[in-house]
């Protein structure tokens, strides 16, 4: 593991208030991402408690979907990684975390931000049709089941500017024009995500896919795609259990994976 000086929040010092997302967390002042040096702790050390948290002030190769690289403002948002262990869900369910995590970000941001939050599929979180944060789960395998979920989120909070190859994005600070206290954010939200994780472990697949569906960006809207090298319009129907996008061109049904298939504004 890289040099990189890090500091561990005891537990009496600590705002988390759930039972266990937070409770352990690491903050660094830089680190290429919080997800490979989580990946690399898990590696050299003695095991982590689940709920394990890193948070870095600075991430200078953050990582999104299909290797998008994430931009953030050192100081000015969350950048972070929670290590969970599901061990309960088989791999062929591992969306349903996916969905779990995203809704439990949303659910946090739900009482600033109010209606106009949505989840672009697979678990970017959009605000008014702009992204306003995304996120990289990397699941590690030990046979039919997940022995570790490692999970990246960035969430724009305070930057005010972003650079033009980022056209689409937009923090908390540009929509209600003022700062927040990351440290309070990262609390909420890591008490939502817990919330869903473990509604999620107590079997509630059924209530967690219905609401995930319900808050999915242009879901039943007519937009505009592109698949294969070539654009369409196509209206957003479903998600399957296993985490393919379903949508409707004309007559036809189609399913795409999250590296098949484009969004068009």
């Amino acid at each position: 593991m890289n040099a990189i000086e890090f500091r561990i929040i005891t537990l009496q010092n600590n705002i988390f208030s759930g039972l266990f997302v937070g409770q352990n967390l690491i903050t660094i002042q830089q680190v290429d991402s919080t997800n490979n040096f989580l990946k690399e702790l898990l590696s050299k050390s003695e095991p982590l408690p689940e709920g394990t948290v890193i948070m870095a002030e600075r991430q200078y190769a953050g990582r999104g979907q299909q290797q998008n690289r994430w931009h953030s403002e050192p100081g000015k948002n969350l950048t972070f990684s929670i290590l969970l262990k599901p061990a309960f869900l088989p791999v062929s369910q591992q969306f349903d975390l996916t969905r779990a995590i995203s809704l439990g970000v949303v659910e946090a941001l739900q009482p600033i931000l109010g209606d106009k939050l949505s989840i672009k599929w697979p678990n970017d979180i959009y605000y008014d049709g702009k992204k306003l944060g995304g996120m990289l789960i990397e699941n590690i395998l030990h046979g039919n089941n997940i022995k570790n979920s490692i999970i990246g989120i960035g969430l724009n909070i305070n930057q005010q500017v972003f650079p033009l190859e980022v056209p689409n994005a937009v923090s908390l600070r540009q929509i209600l024009q003022r700062d927040y206290d990351l440290k309070a954010l990262l609390s909420d939200i890591c008490k939502n995500i817990e919330a869903a994780y473990l509604s999620l472990r107590s079997g509630h697949f059924g209530e967690i896919r219905h609401t995930y569906l319900e808050r999915l960006y242009r879901l039943g809207e007519t937009k505009r795609f592109r698949a294969n090298g070539a654009e369409f319009e196509g209206i957003i129907e479903n998600v399957r259990p296993e985490g393919t996008l379903v949508l409707r061109r004309g007559e036809e049904s189609l399913e795409f994976s999250t590296k098949e298939i484009e969004f068009l504004n």
